[in-house]
């Protein structure tokens, strides 16, 4: 296992769930934290509470879909955060579940935003940096719903299809770089996810995994820490991780009392 301490690693939607998870996996590491999110109380919260393993963290609040934003935050970054070594591109949504042509057209406007523009941002500034300095890792928080897709799902689902393939297109176009590129592809994980889709409907959210024992934002974390671990010869460059009660996207066997 590679060693990640000092290292600097930047997590997007860091403040909760995935992001969340990520942030503690990697302080456990002794890596250096840059934190970012929309809701900075959040990660001020998170920061303190990682305290505890003497790592360093630095908030930024900071919206993936503002470009302009984007660019004059991370070129803003204080001196000692400059060199990003590990990406973790989390930062994403799901917005309704309704049939195509019955959808918030804003709905698909923020998941489009956010899910791939605001990967991109991101990626565009810090990549560059990586290939100059010969060593890097991009971490793309994909879906299962980015190889099939579900009823309803419809514009969530062609977000996450562009994730995995803007992820294969790095890593054609990283060849013959030391940067790698993972992308990490989950099905069914209990965090606000579901509270997202349904606008804060916590009832209709909590049904998603009645009956179910679905993936925990650890689970993910854990994965995503493993695979920035190998050695720098290895690159896990796609993962698909289902709980054991799900077998497709639309596949889940449920159990009653």
């Amino acid at each position: 296992m590679a060693s990640i301490q000092d290292q600097i690693v930047l997590i997007t939607g860091a403040s909760s769930g995935i992001g969340a998870a990520c942030a503690r996996a990697f302080a456990q590491g002794k890596a250096k934290l840059v934190l970012v999110a929309r809701r900075l109380e959040r990660l001020e919260e998170l920061a303190q509470e990682l305290k505890q393993y003497g790592t360093q963290v630095y908030c930024l609040q900071l919206d993936v879909c503002d470009r302009t934003f984007v660019n004059s935050a991370l070129r803003s970054l204080p001196e000692p955060w400059h060199n990003i070594d590990i990406l973790i591109n989390n930062a994403g949504l799901s917005r309704g579940l309704d049939k195509f042509y019955e959808a918030d057209i804003q709905d698909w406007e923020e998941m489009i935003d956010t899910n791939i523009k605001g990967l991109l941002y991101i990626t565009r500034l810090l990549a560059p940096k990586m290939v100059e300095r010969g060593r890097g890792h991009i971490i793309n928080i994909g879906s299962i719903a980015g190889h099939q897709t579900y009823p309803g799902g419809n514009v969530y689902c062609a977000t996450k299809a562009a994730v995995k393939a803007l992820s294969e297109g790095m890593k054609m176009d990283l060849l013959g770089t030391p940067v790698r590129v993972t992308s990490v592809d989950p099905g069914m994980v209990k965090t606000e996810f579901s509270q997202v889709r349904f606008h804060g409907d916590v009832e209709r959210a909590n049904k998603v995994y009645q009956g179910i024992t679905p993936l925990s934002a650890e689970d993910i974390a854990e994965i995503v820490y493993f695979c920035t671990t190998r050695p720098p010869h290895v690159n896990i460059s796609e993962l698909i991780v289902l709980a054991t009660d799900q077998a497709s996207a639309t596949l889940v066997h449920r159990y009653t009392e």
